[in-house]
């Protein structure tokens, strides 16, 4: 009964959290782009990426070494031979536009890699960059914010949390709380209910670049994406279509101004904006 009580409590207070945001800042996205992953292997979607120089998406299926990787033109046609390998447990992707690389971190102890391609951009030799568990946790799915050269990784393992770690060093920066549902700091609760943070995809956080809306949660139960800004805030909430297909963990990133879920039954990334 108490627990009843209180999950009740927090979906009130998430309930006036939505409602103190302007009209505005409810949008409803529609799918405009898709990624077609050919190649056997692998269930889960890892991520997504953008090279903003050459024009090109890269994907990767998590899970193993012998998983497909993917490269596409700015059209989304396929551009890799369907057996290209991620050749690590690939977690989160992403292009350093800082050092021009495409870089990857792996399942737990595997660490930080980087990808060499050759000049029509197919990853060809990989190298590791730092050694170790550097993410909160075994599953956690980098996204890369190049404004800052940093890296975030959601952690729900006790708190609800975004951490931020350098992509110079490999050492974190800081800790993002994330207060679901709550838009003003003055309205935070210390002592929410921690069950509210299973409504969320449990593996990946997504950088936007928005100002005031750079964190990019996946809410399951509701369908949406929710932007949050440094202070752990909800700023945006972004409606998905009814046939959108939400998981409780991978399947979920952003690149080039569109969030994309993977579709596990047609092995698509689909995307939306």
């Amino acid at each position: 009964m108490k627990k009843n009580l209180l999950l009740t409590a927090f979906f009130m207070a998430s309930l006036l959290g939505f409602a103190q945001l302007k009209k505005q800042d409810t949008v409803m996205l529609k799918k405009v782009m898709e990624l077609k992953v050919k190649g056997e292997g692998g269930a889960n979607g890892a991520a997504v990426t953008w090279d903003p120089v050459a024009k090109r998406y890269y994907s990767a299926i998590a899970g193993n070494a012998d998983f497909p990787m993917s490269v596409f033109n700015a059209s989304g046609m396929l551009i890799s031979d369907s057996n290209l390998k991620t050749q690590v447990d690939v977690r989160g992707l992403w292009f350093n536009t800082k050092s021009k690389l495409l870089q990857a971190n792996g399942y737990s102890e595997t660490g930080w890699v980087t990808y060499s391609v050759n000049a029509k951009g197919i990853p060809e030799t990989v190298t590791t960059l730092f050694e170790g568990m550097i993410q909160p946790n075994e599953h956690a799915v980098g996204t890369y914010d190049p404004k800052s050269n940093s890296v975030y990784f959601l952690d729900t393992s006790e708190d609800f949390v975004v951490e931020n770690y350098n992509a110079a060093d490999g050492k974190i920066i800081n800790t993002i709380f994330i207060h679901p549902g709550t838009t003003k700091a003055e309205d935070v609760d210390l002592d929410w209910d921690v069950e509210g943070m299973f409504d969320y995809n449990a593996t990946s956080v997504v950088f936007t670049g928005i100002p005031k809306s750079e964190i990019g949660l996946l809410n399951v139960v509701a369908n949406q994406v929710e932007l949050f800004n440094f202070e752990g805030l909800l700023t945006k909430v972004l409606k998905l279509p009814q046939d959108a297909l939400a998981y409780e963990m991978f399947n979920f990133s952003y690149c080039n101004g569109i969030y994309w879920l993977f579709n596990k039954d047609t092995r698509t990334w689909l995307g939306y904006k």
